[in-house]
């Protein structure tokens, strides 16, 4: 099996077992790009997905104008459709909020996020063949949370009873990936991702811990002062220190 082939079929089992979960009565609206943008994140995989890396970065979940609308982790529209290249077909979920709506390619608002994250790995890389050739970028959780207004509600803040379980499933999704990819760094975008890695790694033997370096840098959401004053020069330092980057 092709190691593209091996990440989708991860993703395709979390998908399903993810459509399992139960959560509170008015967690009425969860979105999951997995399910209606999944021609998207599979050209994506198919394309920058098929080999070993040695730089995996994760971020948290899907943002409500990033992945969300285009089914790529941080997928601002313009790198998207512009640096990356994708243009497969994108559907939408069963169930909009009237604040919230899928309009895939068509949305005109700026994922910040992924501006940043993507803005440095365009300048420093230049081309998306250079940047994929040693590294992947993945979200950890596959599911867009909204409250009732249309506010983004973050993983971190579910019920513990409700995030439990969806944990294990992302988990061992994760665990998978890594496996699979054989990355040598793994790469938090914030502390929450991190966390999660750390957890994650913890469950492999000790050998192969030993063989893992896990960091993170400044998460670049606009929700972060730190970020706003300068997430680029923060997160390029962050990943030179650590050795990521040369």
């Amino acid at each position: 099996m092709e190691t593209c082939d091996s990440v989708l079929n991860a993703a395709g089992i979390l998908r399903e077992k993810i459509t399992n979960l139960r959560f509170r009565d008015d967690r009425k609206w969860i979105y999951n790009p997995l399910e209606y943008a999944w021609e998207p994140y599979k050209q994506y995989v198919r394309l920058y997905g098929n080999s070993r890396k040695k730089v995996l970065f994760l971020g948290m979940n899907p943002g409500p104008w990033g992945m969300a609308q285009t089914g790529i982790p941080f997928g601002e529209i313009k790198v998207v459709t512009g640096w990356l290249g994708l243009h497969a077909p994108i559907s939408k979920p069963p169930e909009e909020h009237p604040k919230r709506p899928v309009t895939g390619y068509a949305c005109q608002r700026s994922e910040v996020s992924g501006r940043r994250l993507w803005g440095l790995i365009a300048k420093r890389f230049k081309t998306p063949e250079k940047f994929f050739l040693n590294h992947f970028v993945m979200n950890y959780c596959p599911l867009v949370f909204m409250e009732e207004s249309g506010k983004n509600l973050t993983p971190d803040k579910l019920t513990r009873e409700e995030r439990k379980p969806l944990d294990i499933l992302c988990d061992e999704h994760l665990k998978t990936i890594i496996e699979v990819l054989e990355p040598d760094f793994l790469v938090g975008v914030g502390k929450y991702a991190e966390k999660k890695l750390n957890a994650v790694v913890s469950s492999f033997d000790e050998g192969r811990q030993k063989n893992l370096k896990i960091i993170s840098v400044l998460h670049p959401s606009p929700a972060s002062p730190a970020a706003n004053r300068g997430w680029e020069e923060a997160a390029e330092k962050q990943l030179r220190l650590a050795a990521v980057w040369s």
